[in-house]
């Protein structure tokens, strides 16, 4: 994190705000995010998102009371409010947050500030009018907005100064707060897909299978897939495999954390074959089970079986579905 931010909150041992059932997220929980314009508040809803909270923003502050109608949130629901909002006013900001104490929905005012100088370099960059001055300098909107937000500032539970924090930093910010765990939230999904067809669209890695021994010329697993514990036998036993599966491994491994704490929240892998049924797949399977077991938050995605599954009807994974095409291996 950088030196120069600036992050002050209140440290009192009987905060309200405390974990529910341990589980680290207490229920109800919502977090207003406010400051002024060009403070970062759009990255951090992003970065919150990405922690798992359920995110709105410029809701008119008159709809939040109906928003809170029904059960405790299941997840925590964070507000992205500021001056552009269509019914904003200091006053209703502040009352809402005494609305909210009152009904039980644990509040948390997240404000986040930068200097003056700052805000103005960003409109520049941006050339966007300010709210506060549409037809006058950004200078001015900008003065009118910090001191309009002055009651709010004071009233901050977690109070930001991005003035020297890049994107990056704002989101490890706000994990210190909202991800104390620092669980690993970056999501991998892993594909399998036929090179026949071409390769999916999104992916960041691809890895080439086709240089192992194909299980297609096999009769006794043609028509299975690498899911089948047979075809993913008979991929393993290939020599080149293990070497290729452990260095593949060692550097999807050593490249998570990286793009981790870049800030990336998705990654995709894909390994490819010649029909996206057998060595990709038996492939794609055994990095998901690595990765997982490491830790991460992994997905899988075999195209060519899902794509057998709505022609055919088959199951992936089945050993006697129907037919695939004949051309396919």
């Amino acid at each position: 994190m950088n030196s120069d931010a600036v992050a002050d909150r209140p440290s009192d041992p009987q905060d309200p705000r405390g974990d529910a059932a341990g589980t680290g997220r207490p229920s109800g929980r919502v977090v207003l995010v406010s400051g002024p314009s060009g403070a970062g508040r759009s990255t951090a809803l992003a970065a919150l998102e990405d922690m798992g909270c359920e995110t709105i923003d410029n809701i008119p502050l008159s709809l939040v009371p109906r928003l809170m109608e029904g059960p405790a949130l299941a997840a925590p629901l964070v507000l992205g409010l500021d001056v552009r909002n269509r019914d904003f006013s200091v006053g209703a900001l502040l009352d809402l947050l005494g609305w909210l104490a009152q009904a039980g929905r644990l509040p948390e005012l997240v404000y986040l500030d930068a200097r003056s100088d700052v805000l103005l370099q960003r409109y520049s960059e941006t050339r966007r009018r300010h709210p506060l001055a549409p037809a006058e300098s950004p200078q001015q909107g900008i003065e009118r907005e910090l001191d309009l937000l002055a009651p709010v500032r004071a009233r901050a539970d977690l109070l930001i100064d991005t003035s020297t924090l890049t994107p990056h930093d704002l989101k490890a910010e706000l994990a210190r707060w909202f991800d104390p765990a620092g669980a690993q939230r970056m999501a991998v999904m892993i594909h399998s897909f036929s090179y026949k067809r071409g390769m999916p669209r999104g992916i960041d890695m691809v890895f080439d299978c086709r240089f192992l021994t194909n299980p297609y010329w096999n009769p006794a697993l043609r028509r299975r897939n690498g899911l089948d514990p047979e075809v993913a036998a008979f991929v393993a036993a290939d020599d080149r495999y293990a070497p290729f599966f452990e260095k593949v491994n060692d550097l999807v491994a050593f490249l998570l954390p990286a793009y981790s704490a870049e800030g990336k929240s998705y990654l995709s892998v894909g390994f490819g074959c010649t029909g996206g049924q057998h060595r990709s797949v038996a492939t794609a399977a055994d990095l998901a089970i690595a990765l997982d077991s490491a830790g991460w938050n992994v997905s899988q995605r075999h195209h060519e079986l899902e794509r057998t599954t709505v022609i055919h009807g088959a199951k992936p994974g089945c050993d006697h579905g129907p037919e695939w095409n004949g051309t396919s291996r």
